[in-house]
């Protein structure tokens, strides 16, 4: 253990050459008399161990490290001991605190918000892409819609079909119309009832081919068979893909057109193993784009994928947002923030905290230079603080700064604490 005392009185040696951590000589001074320098009408009670606080001397001492004692005023009489291990309690005179630039911050109450950042990629919303395809055959004989990404609006014709099967159709609607005419001249109701079936079966043959109410009343009014017929949108949006060219064969097999409503999108964002216990259905959300600063499009969480990514290890969490303005694309890359509310409590700064891997450290200012640290329990991470779970209070005055120079110290002391009770038994 010699050499344990040799490395201490060195460290000692050096820290009083930097100004020290402890007050200067006090030797000679009656026991209860006031310190040289401290301020007048503070008596000393006793003098206590750095190391143990618990051991106390009437007059001035040094430990076995040949350390000084340090004073106990009236007033600061109290226990202060340090229910952490492997760290002791401080006390530190003014100037050296000014000189290590030691601030506190006072534990603070107030309503938590943790935001997840991640990012995404814009998509279309599946519910709105609709396919286009016909449910007979035919030959394209005209594009309306003759490229990809042109807008279209519900109703509007796409292109023009030619199918021999539309044209054999519109010929026995026009047979069944007439014979319906004959019979009911007959005078026969039963005959008559058979010429309207007939007519009814026909009529609804195009229609579940999706021939337009006003071509049927056309084809009745005129009585003139069209060579092609054209194939309407039913719904509005962009053209995203376009498989149909002039002159091709189509079968109901074909997809023609893909067309998109992009006034509502998808985000797709991926969100890591970890922050997936905070995401939950229905919480806000909020995407940015990186070249249009000062914009954001907020949405709420409508899905989270039952599965994780292998490569990425992330799940795909999905949010929905209005796009009326159009600026969002499909494919684009976004920034993402999820906020998830914590509700009321309590909040240390993120300098505050020491991490000593198995455990999260602070130290407590005690006032007049008395430092003491404290295990504590922490939560979320909440912009530059951390939610307090347990170990502190509202009101506690923890150290902001220099806090890593008190740990290092208090371990210090700690350890050659241990060694100097090891070496005096």
């Amino acid at each position: 253990m010699r050499g344990t005392r040799v490395f201490g009185a060195w460290l000692l040696g050096l820290g009083l050459a930097a100004g020290g951590f402890w007050a200067g000589s006090r030797w000679g001074r009656p026991a209860g008399s006031a310190a040289p320098g401290s301020a007048p009408g503070r008596r000393i009670l006793y003098d206590r161990n750095p190391m143990d606080p618990s051991v106390h001397s009437a007059a001035p001492a040094r430990d076995s490290m040949g350390m000084e004692y340090v004073p106990v005023y009236a007033g600061e009489a109290q226990p202060f001991a340090a229910p952490v291990a492997g760290r002791a309690a401080l006390t530190i005179d003014a100037e050296r605190r000014q000189l290590l630039g030691i601030r506190s911050e006072a534990v603070s109450a107030g309503p938590l918000a943790r935001t997840i950042r991640t990012v995404g990629r814009v998509a279309v919303d599946e519910r709105r892409l609709h396919h286009v395809h016909t449910k007979y055959d035919g030959y394209v004989e005209h594009l309306y819609v003759d490229f990809t990404g042109k807008l279209v609006r519900p109703g509007e014709p796409l292109l023009s079909i030619y199918s021999p099967e539309l044209v054999a159709t519109q010929e026995e609607y026009l047979l069944a119309l007439r014979a319906r005419r004959d019979l009911a001249a007959g005078g026969s109701p039963l005959v008559a009832g058979v010429g309207s079936d007939l007519v009814e079966a026909t009529r609804r043959r195009l229609e579940l081919w999706d021939v337009p109410r006003a071509d049927i009343e056309r084809l009745e009014r005129t009585g003139e068979v069209r060579r092609t017929l054209d194939l309407y949108s039913e719904s509005g949006g962009y053209v995203v893909q376009k498989m149909a060219f002039h002159g091709m064969r189509v079968t109901p097999a074909d997809s023609l057109f893909d067309i998109a409503d992009l006034s509502r999108l998808w985000v797709l964002a991926d969100v890591y193993e970890s922050d997936l216990p905070a995401v939950r259905l229905g919480m806000p959300a909020e995407v940015s784009l990186g070249y249009i600063p000062g914009k954001n499009w907020r949405g709420g969480v409508t899905f989270v994928a039952p599965a994780v990514e292998e490569a990425t290890r992330t799940v795909k969490v999905r949010i929905e947002i209005e796009n009326q303005g159009g600026e969002l694309k499909p494919d684009m890359f976004a920034d993402v923030r999820l906020f998830e509310d914590l509700g009321r409590g309590l909040a240390v700064p993120e300098s505050a905290v020491i991490d000593a891997g198995d455990r999260k450290l602070v130290f407590l200012d005690r006032g007049q230079g008395r430092y003491q640290p404290r295990e504590v329990k922490l939560g979320a991470r909440v912009g530059d603080r951390f939610q307090v779970l347990s170990g502190l209070a509202e009101g506690d005055a923890v150290v902001a700064s220099a806090n890593f120079l008190l740990d290092s110290e208090s371990s210090l002391r700690a350890a050659l604490a241990a060694g100097a009770a090891t070496d005096e038994h």
